[in-house]
């Protein structure tokens, strides 16, 4: 079989584009999610209908559906392990939304806002044991071990960042390294899972998958950092330059901060101290990651992960769920929220 252009006529696709691939199993999965929030807790219903109806990319589950087509596999399996990834990835979004004092989440208000932070954590809480108890009536110790492990890397992960806010002296791989556990390695996970329960999978199928994703979830989070300084809120759904104002340093900063001067960096300090813009001005934040070339090196950087993806996708056939997968390298460099 001839090898498949990932782009071929059709140009750079998004990710509605990747999601439609696999769109009658994302029903699915949405189905499932509706059923496994219900509860005698009234609430739990209710915020569960709310966070739904907020929308969201869905691109964890749909490319662990890819991955299952890619080792030859569909199933209902594959649609419960796809529901667990969106769990696990929505009870941290709330969780998330709390520590960094979140108001806005998808253009609306976010969970916490609305509901309150008591409300908020304990709902994470159900939807992480929820998730947990999904994936054991699988009866599969390795699909377990590998999901409760990625779990505690994301924990990790936040907490490194809580550890790190705010530190001049951060350096770019630090900031990777905290990338790879809060988001990077639920990426991997989901690409990993199918080869070890489908027909075609094996170690190697394993290992080829989990670089993907892992190099994926890289690539993903530095356009969110990226974003953070070049979109609109109407555009991203949530307050721009607001990585700073949480006192979170990231990559476009990063690049930026070691040519900067002495008066510079401290008025990057005083934002990260402050926790928002009353003594400097976005636009003077803005001008200097401009001048230092972040943006351009932070979009360099994720193509070099998404690249690096593509590459590990070479030892599979060509099929129509490969050319997805590949598809999605491309898509989430060229997103623009």
């Amino acid at each position: 079989m001839a090898a498949v252009d990932p782009l071929g006529s059709r140009g750079v696709a998004d990710l509605k584009e990747i999601v439609q691939l696999v769109e009658d199993d994302l029903v699915k999965v949405e189905e499932l999610f509706e059923v496994q929030c219900r509860s005698d807790v009234g609430l739990v219903g209710e915020i569960g209908r709310y966070i739904r109806e907020g929308g969201g990319k869905r691109i964890r589950p749909a490319l662990l559906l890819l991955a299952c087509r890619a080792c030859g596999f569909r199933g209902e399996r594959a649609i419960v392990l796809a529901s667990v990834v969106e769990f696990i990835h929505t009870a941290t979004l709330l969780h998330d939304d709390i520590i960094d004092q979140a108001t806005v989440r998808r253009g609306r208000r976010s969970v916490n806002s609305r509901w309150g932070n008591d409300i908020t954590v304990l709902l994470g809480d159900f939807l992480y044991t929820k998730s947990m108890s999904m994936a054991l009536s699988q009866d599969n110790l390795r699909i377990l071990r590998l999901l409760s492990d990625v779990t505690l890397r994301m924990i990790e992960g936040e907490l490194l960042e809580i550890e790190r806010n705010g530190d001049l002296a951060m350096r770019e791989a630090d900031h990777v390294d905290i990338i790879r556990r809060k988001t990077a390695d639920l990426f991997s996970a989901a690409c990993r899972l199918p080869a070890h329960f489908a027909p075609r999978g094996d170690l190697f199928a394993a290992e080829r998958l989990a670089e993907y994703g892992r190099c994926l979830g890289v690539a993903f989070q530095l356009i969110d950092d990226m974003l953070d300084y070049t979109s609109s809120e109407e555009t991203v759904g949530k307050p721009v330059l607001n990585d700073l104002r949480e006192g979170k340093l990231t990559m476009p900063l990063l690049f930026t901060l070691p040519r900067a001067s002495a008066a510079e960096r401290e008025r990057v300090a005083t934002v990260a101290r402050e926790r928002e813009f009353r003594t400097v001005e976005p636009s003077e934040i803005l001008s200097l990651v401009e001048r230092a070339d972040g943006i351009g090196q932070t979009r360099a950087l994720a193509r070099d992960y998404a690249a690096a993806a593509r590459v590990a996708l070479t030892p599979f056939p060509a099929s129509e769920a490969k050319e997805g997968l590949m598809l999605a390298t491309e898509s989430v460099i060229d997103r623009v929220n």
